[in-house]
């Protein structure tokens, strides 16, 4: 897939402001030297996995469209892998889960690949919905059966079916828009991503109110409004890297937020009825994968499918 300059540009802007918040990390741990301090030790270990994802995910993007794929294709299996283990199953599971991992995952996404929408729209909810109780049935232990298979199927809707749709936005064949899909997807990371960084912000300096405190203490009113409506202006002010017009741009930006958020607080509910804080610990700075990628699960499906509904064929 070509980097075009409008990309490039993109690319550039997301690495100066990650080297402007590496130099204020590195000015903020001289001024507390010898002083510990959890927050900027915190500061510098977020922004340090940035560097590291940004950079894997860079390299996705210049690989092409199989380079995506892969990408996200392993951040399902390792999700699929911290939903599973934070949420156990029973040893009958085991081959069910075999599928799950090894045959399902695999498929969804070959089928992202290949652009074979008719069944990669359908594998999951469908096919392997009526799969997962019925081979879990044939080991015969009937033991807190549904709760057993839900699990692992809103495991595979959330952490395959949901992620999937992220690289599968190189897939739709846009008017005009031919070979530039790239942006699209680094268009659809971005906004979700800094609106999950910028209700956090103005949470911290303006938050008062409570959204849910048992579930997610963190977020406020005021960090939600400020942070969907910032990402959202950010969202439409980057309406040239997408095929839409401003106010579309805007629109999508406001809309994938509002899904972002409810993907984040669902995940945190997850986490709080097991009793933890994070889904993993895989990233330095940032919990699991799941941590990183809960705002896109629900983002995700809804933008495709409305950027395919309106906009393509």
């Amino acid at each position: 897939m070509k980097l075009d300059h409008e990309l490039l540009w993109l690319l550039g802007g997301i690495v100066g402001l990650l080297a402007l918040s590496s130099t204020i990390t590195f000015f903020l741990k001289r001024r507390a030297a010898g002083t510990p301090n959890a927050v900027v030790a915190n500061l510098e270990a977020r922004v340090n996995a940035w560097w590291v994802m940004v950079a894997i995910f860079g390299v996705a993007l210049a690989t092409g469209g199989l380079g995506s794929v892969i990408l996200f294709g392993l951040v399902s299996f390792f999700a699929l892998r911290e939903f599973i283990t934070l949420t156990p199953t029973r040893p009958a599971d085991h081959r069910t889960l075999f599928w799950a991992f090894f045959i399902v995952t695999p498929l969804q996404y070959y089928l992202v690949a290949t652009h074979w929408y008719g069944l990669f729209s359908i594998l999951i909810p469908v096919y392997a919905f009526i799969f997962v109780p019925t081979r879990s049935a044939l080991a015969g232990d009937s033991e807190h059966f549904l709760e057993r298979t839900a699990k692992i199927q809103w495991a595979l809707m959330v952490c395959v079916f949901c992620v999937s749709h992220v690289p599968a936005l190189l897939m739709l064949q846009i008017p005009g828009y031919e070979g530039q899909n790239a942006k699209l997807l680094l268009f659809f990371v971005l906004v979700v991503q800094i609106s999950d960084v910028l209700q956090y912000v103005w949470g911290k300096l303006f938050g008062r109110h409570k959204i849910a405190p048992a579930i997610s203490p963190s977020k406020t009113v005021e960090g939600f409004i400020g942070g969907v409506l910032s990402a959202s202006a950010i969202g439409s002010a980057l309406w040239w890297v997408t095929p839409f017009n401003w106010w579309q741009a805007g629109l999508f930006s406001l809309l994938l937020t509002l899904m972002g958020f409810c993907g984040g607080l669902v995940m945190s509910a997850i986490k709080r009825d097991r009793g933890v804080k994070d889904y993993g610990t895989l990233i330095e700075g940032h919990g699991g994968v799941m941590d990183r990628i809960d705002s896109l699960c629900f983002a995700a499906p809804v933008f495709f499918h409305l950027v395919r509904y309106y906009f393509t064929v």
